[in-house]
Parts: C-alpha cells; sequence; structure tokens
C-alpha cells in the first residue's frame, strides 16, 4: 500500500548566518492511508512547519516529501495546487471560512475551483453537512454559527470529495472539551473511510484519540507512541508541555 504521506530525511532551515534557525531535522515519517496521527512537542518544535510541508504549502530545504507516492518536490506550482485542491484537505485553528459565503457555499468552494459544477458541489457539500450534523445551518452565514458549527464547517470543508490526506492544526484550541472531543470523533470517522490524518495538539487527552502520537522537540521526532492507553501516558513523555 503506499502511504497517504511520507517524509524521508526531511529538514527545513529558514534564515542564514547568526539568523539561521533549523525547524525540522532529517524528519522521516510515513502515515497510511486510514490512520490518525497526533503531532505534540513544546511551541517551537517543528509541528506547524511540519505540517504545511505535508501540505504542499511550503518545500523542505533538503530530504523528499512524498504525497500519494508523487515527489512534490518535482511538481511545478501549479501541480502542487491542483493536488492541494484535490486531495488534500486543511482545518485550522481559527476556520478560515469567508465570511460572505454560507455554510454550504464555504464547503463547495474547493469542488468549485477544482473544476465541479455549482450544482453538483452544492449537493456535495451539503451531504457532507448534514453528516455532520449541520443540515439546518447550510445556509446561514458563519458570524451566524456558534464556534462549534464554524468548526463542523470547516471539517466539511476538508472531507469533502475524494480527500485522502486531513491535516489540522490545533484545531480544537478555540473549543471547549464537549466540542473538542467531538471534533476528534469526526477527524477519527473520515480516517476509517480511509483518509489519512494530521492533527497537532498541544492536549494530551484529544491526541488519546489518534493511532499513533509522533512527539518533536527543536525540530527533531524524539518519541512515537503508539494507540496510548489514555492522557497519563502521553503526560509521561512530556509530550503536552
Amino acid at each position: 500500500m503506499t502511504p497517504a504521506v511520507e517524509f524521508r530525511q526531511v529538514s527545513r532551515t529558514y534564515g542564514s548566518g547568526a539568523a539561521e534557525v533549523h525547524a525540522l531535522i532529517e524528519i522521516d515519517l510515513v502515515v497510511d492511508e486510514g490512520e490518525l496521527v497526533a503531532v505534540m512537542g513544546p511551541s517551537g518544535s517543528g509541528k506547524s512547519t511540519l505540517l504545511t510541508i505535508a501540505g504542499t504549502l511550503e518545500t523542505p530545504s533538503s530530504g523528499d516529501v512524498l504525497v500519494g507516492g508523487a515527489a512534490v518536490q518535482a511538481m511545478s506550482g501549479n501541480e502542487r495546487a491542483g493536488l492541494r485542491r484535490r486531495s488534500i484537505g486543511y482545518v485550522f485553528q481559527d476556520f478560515n471560512l469567508l465570511a460572505g459565503l454560507s455554510a454550504v457555499e464555504n464547503v463547495a468552494l474547493p469542488l468549485e475551483l477544482d473544476g465541479v459544477r455549482v450544482r453538483p458541489a452544492r449537493r456535495m457539500a451539503a451531504r457532507v453537512l448534514d453528516e455532520l450534523g449541520l443540515a439546518g445551518n447550510a445556509h446561514r452565514y458563519p458570524d451566524d454559527l456558534s464556534g462549534g458549527e464554524r468548526q463542523r464547517v470547516a471539517i466539511a470543508r476538508a472531507i469533502v470529495g475524494d480527500r485522502r490526506l486531513l491535516l489540522a492544526d490545533e484545531p480544537t484550541g478555540a473549543l471547549d472539551s464537549t466540542n473538542g472531543e467531538a471534533v476528534m470523533r469526526m477527524l477519527r470517522a473520515a480516517c476509517k473511510r480511509g483518509v489519512a490524518g494530521i492533527v497537532v495538539t498541544h492536549d494530551a487527552q484529544l491526541a488519546s484519540w489518534a493511532d499513533r502520537i509522533v512527539f518533536l522537540r527543536d525540530g527533531r521526532v524524539v518519541d512515537q507512541t503508539v494507540r496510548p492507553a489514555g492522557p497519563e501516558s502521553l503526560l509521561a513523555h512530556g509530550g503536552a508541555r
């Protein structure tokens, strides 16, 4: 089986000379289809950089990144943009919904940008919103929705269509514990359908939903935990600090 995303000795450096910062250092990481991986570590450990490189928003300074078996560095900018639209979904901490579009229009937008006609795109979007319990809010605008509802709209936008890789940067950061667990449950359900997921989180309890937890420190993978018994096992590694 071809991994959904693979890092081979990936490093990312910013700046030069005295201002040089090594955000990632020789990262090896494989995430398979249907697998949910949580990434934890202190602030500045390279978590968000890993996510942006996995999503082809950045390219590494060295090493190779493969998404669905395709080498990202060999792609043109347009090819990477097409890959993101078709196969990669993002859930950002601040939702990044367009205020002037309704919930269903927000969710349908990536499909329409990739060439799906408006009506089929919105039918697909409405179906995903219904699955997430938001059928009654499909035509409401983001400012009229609660934080938890906006987050579910963002998740719907990330998983609509034939997404193969789902990336979430602190997706529960603005939510209470109940809504935070609901978000993780939705991500887990997407992975059961074959989507690969990478979630950056500081919350050990939420990370315990993952199949595997990867701990970063100073740009390096320092530990991995497979199917922890509970959040206490994560705290023992210092990953939630």
